[in-house]
């Protein structure tokens, strides 16, 4: 009786550490829901780096920017691609990630996303001066977009097989910024990246860079957000950085 006992004990004890080990093994990447002042809720994933709290310290923010495929109201969408999906593959971040979900039928809004941005910023600790943009396809033009609109909050852009309109590139003649398309897309022509790529360029902007994979379709994404230097870029640039380079220019 008290061997049988003794087991039940163990057996119980094994299932509360599986269960504590699997909850401590899940990653850090919540949904969330802000209601702000526009015409609906906006719904997006936040992921807090390992140590977010433990000290007084502002932390880069990185709002990633999904494609057309991913919009909708399922959040667990917005996890197939890039940042989100490496999250919920159990890969740290550095940043902050805010990864929101464009509604259906629609198209990233500048508007949309200032506001998220503000209301980010007023509920964590985060570094105005390192906030980062990034998407793929629909979200490389809503980058784009943003950046052409509102480069004064940003510290440096990374848009991905997507494009714009040429003529905002003036207010993104002193951001940095690194372009990415395959040569093979059939979706979204890479001339549509490269045309972004030497408008910039003619503003004056010597921060812009532009990778280009031969081989690649659609998909350049993949082989971009597996890449470590991408982070690496992004965290060497701040926006106080920006300005006094400018300054110098003058």
């Amino acid at each position: 009786m008290l061997e049988r006992n003794s087991n039940r004990v163990l057996i119980m004890l094994i299932a509360v550490f599986c269960w504590a080990g699997s909850a401590l093994a899940e990653p850090n990447q919540k949904p969330m829901k802000e209601t702000l002042q526009i015409s609906e809720d906006i719904q997006y994933l936040l992921y807090l780096p390992e140590g977010y709290g433990e000290e007084e310290k502002k932390w880069p923010l990185m709002i990633f920017l999904h494609g057309r495929g991913e919009s909708g109201d399922d959040l667990d969408r917005v996890k197939k691609h890039g940042p989100p999906k490496l999250i919920e593959k159990g890969k740290d971040f550095p940043f902050i990630i805010v990864s929101p979900q464009c509604p259906r039928d629609r198209w990233w809004s500048d508007i949309y996303l200032d506001r998220l941005i503000d209301s980010v910023i007023e509920s964590h600790s985060v570094d105005e001066d390192r906030i980062y943009m990034t998407g793929l396809s629909m979200g490389g033009f809503g980058t784009w977009n943003y950046a052409g609109l509102h480069s004064g909050r940003l510290a440096a852009i990374a848009p991905i097989c997507g494009g714009g309109d040429p003529i905002l590139t003036w207010r993104m003649r002193s951001l940095p910024i690194w372009a990415f398309h395959g040569a093979k897309d059939g979706t979204v022509p890479v001339d549509r990246t490269m045309q972004m790529v030497e408008a910039v360029k003619s503003r004056g902007n010597d921060e812009v860079k532009v990778t280009i994979y031969a081989e690649a379709e659609h998909d350049s994404w993949s082989e971009t957000y597996n890449n470590p230097e991408l982070y690496e870029w992004f965290l060497s640039h701040k926006r106080e950085s920006r300005s006094s380079n400018r300054e110098r220019r003058r």
